[in-house]
């Protein structure tokens, strides 16, 4: 039985208790007054190497977002777009900036963002895809939200202060961001006859790169483990596809590790490319 309101259900949960805007969330800076100290018992690489993960999607999935301006179907649903996009580069920000404290580097996230290799990306392959049409951005993003809200949530009791604030903010931002893109799978769906058949394109499509989604261990050495981002992904996937009268695509093995360990997609060079192209013409520049 469908559920036209199952998207509303998915942020019953808001802390903030206003799910529909992520500006809404307010400004705070989420590390005032947070102790950024190495604490005891914390291994220093491990935390940096989750940082980047977590770090490495948001800034990929940001710059996938930002391709809809001006392509969008309507003005409300590009500036909606737009918003989820600056909160996880927001995000990318601030994990980058932890990783160059604690990796031994002291490098800065326009270190990360602008001058790493791209074999030194850490990636999901589901970030570095082409942006597509609609179903398959909202498909992509329904994947995305969920799996990094199970993620966040579990982050949020982190023995690093840091990684536990980034982790509470991130909270209410992929709140509004899962249910925006319900909203959007479960509307297509429902709705003619083209974007059922568009959607269930898009699942398909996502349908090879789920698993590595879905088994992520990028958090497991701080309590966010790929057992539980499987069991909450696949509840919540499963509900808004039967809202959606779609099939859900069961995940298949990831033979090859996937981009978490470097086994990159051919579209990660050219996404890098253009990201890079402003910071590559005018090195070092400020405004």
């Amino acid at each position: 039985m469908r559920d036209d309101h199952v998207y509303a259900a998915l942020s019953a949960d808001d802390p903030a208790g206003d799910a529909r805007w992520a500006f809404g969330t307010g400004f705070a800076d989420p590390l005032h007054g947070v102790d950024d100290a190495l604490p005891p018992g914390v291994d220093g690489a491990a935390l940096a190497a989750c940082c980047l993960a977590l770090g490495d999607d948001a800034l990929l999935g940001a710059q996938r977002l930002a391709e809809w301006c001006s392509r969008a179907p309507e003005l409300e649903i590009e500036l909606a777009l737009a918003n989820i996009g600056l909160d996880l580069l927001g995000q990318a920000r601030l994990l980058y900036a932890r990783a160059g404290q604690v990796d031994g580097s002291g490098r800065d996230e326009d270190a990360y963002a602008y001058r790493r290799p791209a074999r030194e990306f850490r990636a999901l392959r589901l970030t570095q895809l082409p942006r597509g049409d609609f179903a398959f951005t909202v498909v992509r993003l329904l994947v995305l939200s969920t799996t990094r809200l199970a993620l966040c949530q579990a982050l949020s009791t982190a023995p690093d202060p840091v990684l536990r604030a980034v982790a509470e903010r991130g909270v209410k931002e992929l709140t509004y961001h899962r249910r925006f893109a319900a909203e959007w799978v479960i509307r297509l769906g429902d709705g003619t006859e083209e974007s059922h058949r568009r959607l269930g394109a898009a699942c398909s499509a996502v349908a090879p790169w789920l698993a590595e989604a879905l088994d992520d261990e990028a958090g497991a050495a701080f309590g966010a483990s790929a057992a539980m981002v499987r069991e909450e992904t696949s509840r919540v996937l499963a509900r808004v596809a039967d809202a959606a009268g779609v099939p859900w695509p069961m995940p298949g093995p990831t033979a090859d590790g996937g981009g978490r360990v470097g086994a990159h997609t051919e579209h990660l060079g050219p996404l890098l490319a253009e990201l890079r192209s402003v910071a590559e013409a005018h090195p070092d520049a400020t405004w």
